[in-house]
């Protein structure tokens, strides 16, 4: 564990000690965030505030990663998958601030960007980290997806990176839920990993060293995430952008498919899932009925906006949310493993 928590340490650090220095070079080069025109009135005062502040989550993430773990193929290929997305990310927000809008890449082509990297997952996975073509829940089912388990990467890759990229909408809201989440992820890695299939057959197929560093990733993950909210806690100085959403979103999603938890991430990341489904229903209503709302803005963080809460009031409520999805979602974890301990 001592790998674990050290590794949380190394990336917190980073992100703590060096963001203040990317605040200033970001300031210098004016690289500010764009606000959308039609969002809450109060959000045109963070016009201007320096964004891509995710290189220092990614960095510090990968640096920790590094440092204390034994770099099998399951880690690197999760490590790489968050460096991947991160730069389509940070691709994505250098075209926003130098042309002073809130678009970026053309929707095609980050969905053909994140369509390279899920043929990518998939062939590094079931070549080299024995990667199992069954669908799992916590652990694997008896679903054996075959062919189609490119689908099902490449959506909870596009899915995931969305998700926390519209979560992150508020100072800090999409920062504090992703900690929550990557320690249920911390977790659930290491009991993987004390609870080895040689020893205990009855135990989960994925665990040894490629879980422990899977545990070390989302450790990393959390330290980086906690020691960049220092900064972006309301109000923030700085914004993660579309670097930090994407590669953390991805980063979430390389995780789940690794551990064999693939559907346990929508419980675990319910929150993100809810802001997604509040923007889906919005569209989809709108277009149905010819121009009717169902929230006064989506995604549904600015709706509670726009009924009169406070951000900050929105942010710990929705941290709330989170904190209880990851809780049933791991309690769901926890009930099987029980199960599965020899009496």
């Amino acid at each position: 564990m001592y790998k674990v928590l050290a590794a949380g340490i190394i990336a917190g650090f980073i992100c703590m000690a060096l963001t203040p220095v990317l605040i200033k070079l970001l300031k210098k080069m004016s690289y500010g965030q764009v606000i959308r025109e039609d969002g809450p009135h109060a959000h045109f005062a963070k016009k201007g505030t320096p964004t891509m502040g995710g290189i220092l989550i990614v960095l510090g993430t990968i640096t920790g990663y590094l440092v204390l773990s034994r770099r099998t193929p399951e880690g690197l290929l999760v490590i790489g998958t968050m460096a991947a997305c991160g730069l389509l990310g940070f691709i994505d927000d250098l075209i926003q601030v130098r042309n002073k809008r809130s678009l970026g890449l053309k929707p095609s082509v980050k969905f053909l960007v994140q369509l390279v990297i899920a043929v990518a997952f998939i062939i590094i996975g079931t070549h080299y980290c024995h990667l199992s073509t069954k669908l799992s829940f916590i652990g694997d089912t008896r679903l054996d997806l075959g062919v189609f388990l490119f689908i099902l990467v490449f959506v909870m890759l596009v899915g995931s990176s969305n998700a926390v990229n519209l979560t992150d909408g508020l100072d800090g809201l999409a920062t504090g839920s992703m900690i929550l989440v990557m320690a249920a992820y911390l977790l659930i890695a290491f009991t993987m990993f004390r609870h080895p299939l040689t020893l205990h057959p009855r135990f989960y197929k994925f665990s040894g060293q490629p879980a422990l560093d899977i545990a070390i990733i989302a450790g990393a993950v959390m330290g980086a995430c906690v020691g960049f909210l220092w900064w972006n806690a309301a109000p923030a100085r700085i914004f993660m952008g579309d670097t930090g959403s994407l590669a953390l979103g991805g980063v979430m999603a390389a995780t789940a498919i690794m551990t064999r938890t693939e559907l346990l991430l929508i419980i675990l990341g319910g929150l993100f899932v809810i802001e997604t489904l509040s923007v889906i229903i919005q569209v989809g209503v709108f277009k149905l009925t010819g121009g009717r709302r169902v929230f006064k803005m989506a995604p549904i963080h600015h709706h509670f906006e726009l009924a009169g809460w406070s951000e900050f009031t929105v942010m710990i409520r929705l941290w709330i949310v989170s904190g209880f999805c990851v809780v049933v979602g791991f309690a769901l974890f926890y009930v099987d493993f029980v199960t599965r301990v020899p009496s």
